[in-house]
């Protein structure tokens, strides 16, 4: 199953994935980058940066990498510290961009995450939020 994130609630689409990877399916979310993150921006910003920043050298590791950054949300939505729950993360594979092995496939629509039918006008895009914690240009 491919799931396009462009324009797309980031916790909605991963309510979706957590769900369909722990029934079996192999996920693959494109275009992270464009994942939305309702809220103001620089609010939303600041949490970002808080949280990547807290803890010590043992953890928390929160990245800076779009790609990364949507899978650790999916991860949190799983029980990712059983059998079960590890053995879905593995089914679940996000990109940044849409890699040509992807390219001319169904996508699957997920009406409820667009980010247009939401009512909060505030929005942040995951590749701001990356860039804004660092790595990213």
């Amino acid at each position: 199953m491919i799931i396009d994130a462009t324009n797309k609630v980031v916790g909605r689409i991963a309510t979706v994935a957590a769900k369909q990877a722990l029934l079996g399916e192999e996920i693959s979310i494109v275009n992270c980058e464009k994942a939305i993150v309702t809220g103001k921006r620089a609010f939303v910003l600041a949490d970002a940066k808080r949280r990547r920043d807290q803890g010590t050298f043992k953890g928390p590791f929160i990245s800076s990498k779009p790609d990364r950054y949507v899978r650790r949300v999916i991860r949190g939505m799983l029980p990712y510290r059983q059998e079960k729950g590890r053995k879905a993360y593995q089914r679940v594979l996000c990109y940044i961009g849409m890699p040509k092995t992807f390219e001319g496939k169904e996508t699957l629509d997920v009406g409820h995450a667009d980010a247009a039918k939401t009512q909060n006008l505030y929005k942040v895009t995951i590749g701001d939020i990356c860039r804004h914690l660092g790595d990213t240009p």
